[in-house]
């Protein structure tokens, strides 16, 4: 038996994973010693701040069609079923990606970790797309994985600048 998601339930989901991808540079900012490193990673917990607002938009540009109801779900179940896959996926915004930081990680090692995360996040969202029927809005988590592709270019582009040195 197959679960369809709609639109609305995977940008609930995407916004989840931001709110902890936010969370996962606030942690390793308080592990750096000076405070460069410390501001950079700051602002990128302010670009995840940002992508999240980005998915918030979408989700309030939504159609009643990209908002159906896939099951009958009185107690509410999917909606925890999707904030722990949002926890647990493995990818960007995971919980634990933050919680294993030693706070011995350079910046560079962050950033590697973070453009990981977002590859395996990418992995994630291709993988959701066969499970939103385009009449569900499947086409908005081909936005989501353009957006996600987007962070590794930005995440690649502050990895460059800080290894280009002065």
């Amino acid at each position: 038996m197959s679960y369809d998601f709609n639109a609305d339930e995977v940008l609930k989901l995407a916004i989840r994973i931001e709110e902890n991808g936010a969370r996962f540079y606030r942690i390793a900012a308080e592990f750096q010693a000076d405070a460069e490193s410390r501001e950079a990673l700051e602002k990128l917990a302010a670009m995840e701040d940002v992508h999240q607002r980005t998915f918030e938009k979408m989700q309030g540009a939504l159609t009643n069609a990209e908002k159906t109801p896939t099951v009958f779900d009185p107690q509410g179940d999917s909606a925890r079923y999707l904030m722990a896959m949002a926890d647990m996926h493995g990818g960007e915004g995971n919980p634990s990606a933050a919680d294993a930081l030693t706070g011995q990680e350079s910046i560079l090692e962050i950033i590697d970790i973070a453009i990981g995360l977002e590859k395996e996040s990418i992995l994630f969202y291709l993988g959701l797309k066969d499970l939103v029927p385009a009449k569900l809005g499947q086409d908005r988590v081909f936005e989501i994985i353009d957006q996600e592709r987007q962070h590794i270019v930005q995440l690649n582009g502050f990895r460059k600048k800080l290894t280009a040195g002065p």
